[in-house]
């Protein structure tokens, strides 16, 4: 019998489920700052290679993350098919990654991390949030100009085990196994170039 999630099958109210959602957030922010990831400098060591924490923290999120949901569903105890999965507009997600990706090689934050920066009184993260509503506000108004671009390369809403028609336990392992040899090589980059 499916328990989760919470929310989609009726088991907690909305408003519950926003307190809960307010209360991760806060922790996750918490957690964020505590291993240093509210600081610019930190950050951008990762582009540097001389600080891979920040790669480190986030494949073993996303492995914990992903074989977590594997399991729940492989246990019936998840509804995978009820959790939201964003759809896949592959030329426009590439270009926000880059775009993404060269403002924090840029500006040393993400746009999560900024706001822990914010949050504990970092001044260049006031910069960067202004960029990124900044940013917002060219992409509103150039809506017009952006619209039909935005859904370029529409694939729908795919997984990777769909994609490859492979099984979820296999994409995990494969998932796992570049974690654990990025992590080796990062472990041996950060060594090299400290």
């Amino acid at each position: 019998m499916n328990t989760a999630p919470l929310a989609k099958l009726g088991m907690i109210s909305a408003d519950v489920n926003l307190v809960l959602a307010g209360l991760i957030g806060f922790g996750f922010g918490f957690m964020l700052e505590r291993a240093g990831f509210g600081s610019a400098i930190r950050l951008t060591g990762q582009w540097y290679g001389k600080d891979w924490s920040v790669f480190r923290v986030m494949f073993t999120a996303i492995v914990t993350a992903m074989f977590g949901i594997i399991a729940l569903d492989s246990m019936n105890l998840m509804a995978t098919e009820q959790l939201y999965i964003n759809k896949t507009f592959l030329y426009p997600q590439i270009i926000g990654g880059l775009l993404m990706g060269g403002g924090f090689a840029i500006g040393g934050y993400c746009p999560g991390t900024s706001f822990v920066g914010l949050a504990t009184g970092k001044l260049d993260a006031i910069f960067y949030i202004s960029g990124l509503m900044f940013g917002a506000f060219l992409f509103a108004e150039g809506w017009p100009l952006l619209e039909q671009f935005s859904t370029a390369g529409a694939m729908g809403t795919i997984t990777l085990p769909e994609l490859f028609g492979w099984s979820p336990w296999l994409v995990g392992a494969v998932v796992l196994l570049i974690a654990v040899v990025g992590t080796l090589g990062a472990n041996y980059l950060e060594k090299k170039l400290a």
